[in-house]
């Protein structure tokens, strides 16, 4: 198996091989999975032994409509069926919500899930990505985020809570101001997948306040936190009319068999699921504590069932993964294809202490070997990004993720019409800025829930405080004369982010580090080319060029987190 780790890992590209694929090259036996972030205690045993003595039923015969399904989903969730679209995984989700809603931008934080970054960009929409800096422990400053979207003028906002991979949680009243404050957005994008592994609030979803928006969609996922990646089913959130257009493209039949029964299932077994959430949250704790214990090993604050991890100094990430991999048969997620990442990034998903202890001694036996505390001298040259899609990375490395202006336009032009397409300019050129400083090693910091201040949803977006106002219809006012001033018409697209105010103020972030200004960000139109190609050491600078229903355990799916 050796000899064909690392070509396997080559082949899926932004993601990792699958266990299938694993299995099938190894003894016929899969590794311990320390990679798909699996809740590892749902279904329980006697959930599975239901499954497998229905099995030749399941698998035999047509599972019943999507909308009968869903109807016992919201049952569950005491949610409104108009108000819920299933889908089979987030994943298709995510393409209905680009093909439909997603007219000509998206603003994303990154590193994050790799669809949120590739999939527009397949349809030809400019990406905004968003740097979160490692020097702040990767914390989304929401106010920072908020005036980076109005500086590019991007129509779609997009936040992942918790984040993937870093685990960052944001409180739920400073994700509802974001929503207001950015109310005059096309739509506005909470991914909570793996929310209900946070503990940090007690009810941390937004579920309910996107329900009364007219543009602001949740997504969930079922798969992950009931353990059950495999089945592929999950679900958005919206007002009626949103969720409705999502829901009226969806086959009748796009949910299977096994989907249906573990939905239908589910009412009988709410007080395991509450246990199994407490079990990886406990279980998040102690390995938290057992890594942070190796030499030169930095652990990120996380809400998610998963840890992000820094590797020492001089210690590749590639080489640790195929190492675990083939030596010690545990699977980890190397993150140096994830755009704003690097090689030097690890995502370790949580799992019972019996196999951290494992992952703990052969990281040991990995990083130092017979002399801990001496990191392997595997130098790190860099990972290229690859999204696995060629197109994809052709226009990350030519524009920055800026995409292709107006493709999406000529694809629904109508017959005769010309459309006009051409290549989004490409951003000013950016100073290539030194690796972050690494933090200090410390023991993990205990997760502290933030007391919620007293919220009113304001009258109008611009009364969010700390935030920018909306632009207005209205013409750009002639910049001041001189050097560098910007033209009376710019685009917002086009207009370069302004400096940090003095009176903002980042968003409240539990358990995280404190908040950098505009200021440190890479890259304030989007991420340095070092950034994009995950880069762990600084590129030279360019050379000069010439030219220029659970009743009481009720909504717990939703709303109940601790």
């Amino acid at each position: 198996m050796a000899g064909n780790v690392t070509s396997l890992f080559r082949g899926t590209a932004a993601h990792s091989p699958s266990m299938a694929a694993l299995t099938r090259e190894g003894d016929g036996a899969g590794p311990v999975d320390f990679c798909i972030p699996c809740n590892p205690y749902f279904p329980t045993p006697a959930m599975f032994d239901e499954l497998a003595s229905r099995l030749r039923e399941i698998i035999t015969y047509y599972p019943s409509s999507a909308d009968t399904i869903t109807s016992e989903l919201c049952s569950l969730l005491q949610l409104p069926p108009q108000c819920v679209a299933m889908g089979n995984g987030s994943t298709e989700l995510i393409t209905w919500i680009d093909h439909l809603l997603v007219r000509e931008s998206l603003a994303i934080p990154v590193p994050t899930f790799g669809r949120w970054t590739d999939q527009p960009m397949e349809t030809g929409k400019r990406v905004d990505m968003f740097p979160l800096q490692e020097s702040t422990g990767f914390a989304l400053d929401l106010a920072a985020y908020a005036k980076f979207i109005r500086a590019r003028g991007t129509k779609v906002a997009v936040i992942c809570n918790p984040n993937n991979p870093d685990g960052g949680f944001l409180p739920r009243q400073s994700v509802i101001q974001f929503m207001d404050a950015m109310a005059d957005l096309d739509l506005v994008i909470i991914d909570e997948s793996f929310l209900e592994f946070a503990d940090a609030e007690s009810e941390p979803s937004v579920v309910e306040d996107a329900v009364m928006r007219p543009n602001v969609i949740v997504l969930r996922s079922l798969g992950k936190n009931f353990g059950l990646h495999g089945i592929r089913f999950g679900y958005l959130v919206a007002n009626p009319a949103l969720a409705g257009k999502v829901r009226s493209m969806l086959p009748k039949w796009n949910l299977n068999s096994f989907a249906e029964t573990v939905v239908f299932m589910l009412k009988n077994h709410g007080a395991e699921y509450m246990e199994s959430l407490h079990m990886v949250r406990r279980d998040r704790l102690d390995m938290a504590r057992q890594l942070s214990a190796l030499p030169g090993l930095t652990i990120y604050p996380s809400q998610g069932n998963f840890l992000f991890v820094r590797l020492p100094v001089g210690a590749e990430g590639t080489v640790v993964r195929d190492r675990l991999l083939t030596e010690h048969r545990i699977l980890v997620r190397e993150c140096g294809n994830k755009v704003g990442s690097s090689s030097r990034f690890l995502r370790l998903v949580v799992r019972p202490q019996t196999d951290v202890r494992r992952l703990v001694s052969g990281l040991e036996q990995v990083l130092y070997g017979s002399r801990r505390g001496t990191a392997v001298p595997e130098l790190s040259q860099g990972t290229g990004y690859s999204s696995g899609t060629a197109a994809v990375d052709r226009l990350v490395g030519a524009t920055n993720g800026a995409g292709m202006q107006g493709l999406a336009a000529q694809a629904n032009a109508w017959p005769g019409q010309p459309a006009q397409v051409q290549a989004a300019p490409a951003p000013a050129p950016q100073p290539i800025l030194p690796p972050a400083q690494p933090a200090a090693a410390a023991s993990y910091p205990a997760q502290q829930p933030v007391a919620a201040a007293s919220y009113s949803a304001p009258q109008q977006p611009a009364a969010a405080p700390g935030y920018p106002a909306p632009p207005q219809p209205t013409a750009w006012p002639a910049a001041a004369q001189g050097p560098g001033a910007m033209p009376a018409q710019m685009p917002p697209a086009a207009m370069p982010a302004p400096a940090q105010s003095a009176g903002l103020q980042p968003a409240a972030q539990t358990g995280m580090p404190g908040m950098a200004n505009a200021a440190s960000l890479g890259a304030q139109g989007g991420l340095t080319a070092a950034q994009v190609r995950g880069r762990t050491q600084p590129e030279p600078p360019p050379q000069p060029q010439s030219d220029g229903g659970w009743g009481a355990v009720g909504a717990m799916l939703y709303n109940q987190a601790g």
